[in-house]
């Protein structure tokens, strides 16, 4: 017929433009360096997973490849500078879901916007949050924090990485669902309220598992609860907060990439094609795992639409909780 064979015509007449595309985006990207821009400090999992990239692409296009640890300002010193590269696909920046979702809300003034300076390349992994304590609080579970808490309103404490970060809203959502007054204590960084409480000034803390779970595994920690929709198996005897009683609180921490606005699409395409054979080959996979975090892909439009739905929904949370950035 004669309208299935014009269709047919048109689709092979496409495919070597197709083609041509990708190795137009292969070749452009094989002609330098790879700056991968971490806004936190080395050792955590976003600079893991700016390594995992930066190694990959290097590999993939024999070039040079460096992460930059740019850090400062909750992340957004690193933001800035990102925002300010070539837009050809050779700097990108790996940033964790707070910065994208969270800060555009808390932080008014920020001189950057995630839709206007970027575009969304895809996510990487995610991993749960783990709620635990020092292991001499009297709160063997979750129920019994509960109750410890409103026992004494407002001087139960918990750490976490600053003010606005995704584990401080997790912390005042878990307060609000729980009908518990917790106090919430901000630091710099997670590594600096993780030594408190492991040292018994705050009883509590919200964190990634990947920095948790080495202490947990010590026994310095005592695990209560994942506020993931379901149970990790790094800790498989440890319950979600839902199974622990505590419903809608199901939140679980993601990391992603993000390019320069006015990055050409047939980069952005040879780029996601290249993260998912980095991130979903066998050996990434296991390192990931071994360090608490999933492979978790999410490309282009479909990442795009999910920053801008949790972006949507951490909104009203700060507002009605009263959050300021400080």
């Amino acid at each position: 017929m004669l309208i299935p064979t014009l269709l047919t015509l048109a689709a092979a007449a496409a495919l070597p433009a197709a083609r041509a595309q990708t190795q137009d985006a292969h070749q452009a990207l094989a002609a330098g360096q790879f700056t991968i821009i971490a806004p936190f400090p080395p050792g955590g999992p976003v600079d893991t997973l700016a390594r995992m990239l930066s190694n990959g692409l290097a590999a993939q296009y024999k070039q040079a490849s460096i992460v930059d640890n740019r850090t400062g300002a909750n992340g957004n010193i690193g933001i800035e500078a990102a925002r300010r590269a070539k837009a050809d696909g050779h700097t990108l920046l790996v940033v964790p879901q707070g910065n994208l979702t969270i800060n555009p809300t808390l932080m008014p003034k920020l001189h950057y916007s995630v839709e206007g300076d970027f575009v969304p390349v895809a996510s990487l992994a995610r991993t749960a949050n783990v709620i635990a304590v020092n292991p001499a609080v009297p709160a063997k579970n979750i129920a019994e924090l509960i109750a410890l808490a409103k026992s004494k309103p407002g001087t139960v404490s918990y750490a976490s990485p600053g003010v606005g970060s995704s584990l401080h809203l997790a912390g005042e959502l878990f307060g609000q669902q729980a009908g518990a007054d917790f106090l919430h204590v901000a630091y710099k960084g997670t590594p600096q309220g993780l030594n408190d409480v492991m040292g018994g000034t705050v009883p509590m803390i919200i964190g990634n598992l990947p920095t948790l779970l080495p202490h947990i595994q010590s026994g310095k920690l005592r695990a209560l609860a994942v506020t993931d929709a379901q149970r990790t198996p790094e800790l498989p005897h440890v319950p979600t907060l839902a199974e622990a009683g505590v419903k809608g609180v199901a939140l679980s921490s993601w990391y992603g990439v993000m390019a320069p606005k006015g990055t050409p699409a047939p980069v952005l395409a040879q780029l996601q094609h290249d993260i998912a054979q980095i991130f979903n080959d066998p050996a990434s996979k296991a390192q990931l795992q071994k360090q608490g975090l999933s492979v978790w892909i999410v490309e282009g439009q479909k990442f795009g639409d999910l920053i801008r739905t949790e972006t949507a929904a951490w909104a009203p949370i700060i507002k009605s909780r009263g959050i300021e950035a400080q």
